[in-house]
């Protein structure tokens, strides 16, 4: 018997995506539960729904197994993708994240301010991305944890003071100490193979503090080092100035598409699209929307930016960046 499950049920769904917290998730499941018509054919998914509840219950429940007070050494990943806030003391990475989103981390005039992982949600036009501040890393010392947290983000930010005269050296022995954990930083636009995305990670270099920098020789000295290497940007999170223009690049190196759907008959809802990777179908597309979809569908209608209105695509027709799919089953 089919599950027939209704509109609604698809639109709460997607709310899982954002969800960051337990309790948030559970509260999400329980209105999907409610929602489920209450017959032989939706049994599986009731049964489902119930499990990841009693799941997520008994998590919040216990108590953890580090004490109050220590580091945090894993983030739960969040939004469109994760991304790692890398650099050396007093380099501003703390008020770039504050800057970029509406979170207030402790921020000092003095070193190691920060002390822990501190995750934050950066709003980039209609999704979320996470932004994570760590603890400094020197030539001498990196927190034993931070390397593991690196293999598994999806982009890093390399944060250097634009306005040190050593700031070209201070990335070198950042770099050095990172390869010693083996891992490599390479260019936003570059491409990973898939066996080395542990420890190949995309990364931008962010020269902060340009309201303090007197002439641009300190940042052309910074460029010409990086080039051919990375890409940098030049940016002050103190006045937020470049903030937009840093926040397409993340954008852009997370190499992530969003796709919106939409029902016959009805307007899509653009607020809250589905986030996928590049080269992904309107297969994948109906995946992320339910199996049920992937399994019963049988075309789409697409909307795009310049060359579809509403056109009839098959299944394996690559999407691209803000997309309106309608999947018929």
């Amino acid at each position: 018997m089919p599950a027939n499950l209704p509109p609604q049920y698809f639109e709460t769904e997607k709310k899982l995506k954002n969800a960051s917290t337990p309790q948030e998730k559970t509260a999400i499941l329980e209105e999907l539960l409610s929602i489920v018509p209450k017959h032989k054919g939706t049994e599986k998914l009731q049964a489902l729904l119930k499990t990841k509840i009693a799941k997520l219950k008994s998590a919040a429940q216990k108590k953890p197994s580090t004490a109050k007070h220590s580091p945090i050494y894993l983030i739960e990943k969040s939004g469109a993708g994760q991304i790692i806030l890398v650099g050396p003391p007093n380099g501003g990475k703390s008020m770039l994240v504050k800057s970029l989103t509406n979170a207030n981390p402790e921020i000092g005039d003095y070193p190691y301010t920060t002390r822990q992982a501190y995750p934050a949600m950066m709003k980039y036009e209609n999704i979320q991305v996470q932004l994570v501040d760590i603890p400094p890393v020197t030539p001498d010392y990196m927190e034993s944890w931070i390397p593991e947290l690196i293999k598994g983000a999806d982009g890093i930010l390399v944060i250097v003071d634009s306005a040190s005269l050593d700031s070209v050296d201070t990335l070198k022995s950042l770099l050095v100490k990172l390869k010693e954990k083996k891992i490599e930083l390479i260019s936003e636009n570059e491409d990973i193979a898939g066996e080395e995305k542990l420890f190949i990670k995309k990364a931008l270099v962010v020269a902060n503090k340009k309201d303090l920098t007197s002439d641009e020789k300190n940042y052309s000295h910074l460029k010409e080092f990086c080039e051919g290497k990375f890409d940098t940007i030049s940016v002050s999170a103190l006045h937020q100035d470049g903030l937009d223009e840093l926040k397409k690049r993340i954008f852009h190196m997370l190499d992530i598409i969003r796709v919106c759907s939409k029902v016959p008959g009805k307007k899509a809802d653009l607020s809250d699209p589905f986030v996928l990777k590049k080269g992904s179908s309107v297969q994948d597309m109906a995946r992320a929307v339910h199996r049920d979809f992937s399994q019963k569908l049988k075309f789409a209608r697409i909307w795009s930016r310049s060359k579809y209105q509403g056109q009839k695509v098959n299944r394996d027709h690559i999407l691209e960046d803000e997309d309106i799919i309608e999947l018929h089953t």
